[in-house]
């Protein structure tokens, strides 16, 4: 039992004198030839321009406001019916959609 104690730590002893290789050392990959770095960052994109919304994108938000403007009406008298906003923004979009027709 002591001599394999003796001969687990004479090795973990040479392990540990053993120096690292110039690539572990500067924490380059293996792969990798010892001239070359990391690759350079991407340049950050160019901003797209905006795009102008589009008609129906529009009246959608019109429709939105207009119906948030009605649940919040609602909601301060207590008469949404029990409905919550998405199932009281379905109708009155529905109903909105009716009235440009």
């Amino acid at each position: 039992m002591r001599s394999v104690l003796l001969a687990a730590a004479s090795a973990l002893g040479l392990i540990l004198a053993t120096p690292l290789p110039a690539s572990a050392q500067t924490g380059a990959s293996p792969g990798a030839s010892p001239g070359t770095s990391a690759p350079a960052p991407r340049a950050p994109r160019a901003a797209r321009p905006k795009r102008e919304p589009t008609a129906g994108q529009l009246a959608a938000r019109e429709r939105m406001r207009k119906c948030a403007g009605e649940w919040r009406d609602a909601k301060s008298k207590n008469a949404t019916g029990g409905l919550k906003w998405p199932q009281f923004w379905s109708r009155c979009n529905t109903r909105m959609k009716g009235n440009a027709a």
